[in-house]
C-alpha cells in the first residue's frame, strides 16, 4: 500500500509541471514531466511485481 501512496504523490507532484508544459509551452517542465513519468512507470512496475507476490504466497498457502 505504501508504493501506491508514492504513486499517487508523485502523480500530484507532476501537476504543476504538466501545467506549465501544456498550456505555457515550458520545455524544462516537459523534461521533468517524463523523468515524473518514467519514475511513475518504474513505480507501477514494482507495484505489479509486488501484488503478484503476495497473490503467489496466498495461492501457496491454499494449495498446502
Amino acid at each position: 500500500m505504501k508504493k501506491f501512496t508514492e504513486a499517487k504523490n508523485l502523480i500530484a507532484s507532476l501537476e504543476g509541471d504538466i501545467d506549465k508544459f501544456y498550456n505555457k509551452a515550458n520545455s524544462a517542465a516537459g523534461t521533468r514531466v517524463r523523468k515524473g513519468m518514467q519514475d511513475l512507470k518504474n513505480l507501477a512496475q514494482a507495484i505489479r511485481l509486488e501484488v503478484q507476490d503476495i497473490k503467489n504466497k496466498e495461492e501457496a498457502k491454499v494449495k498446502k
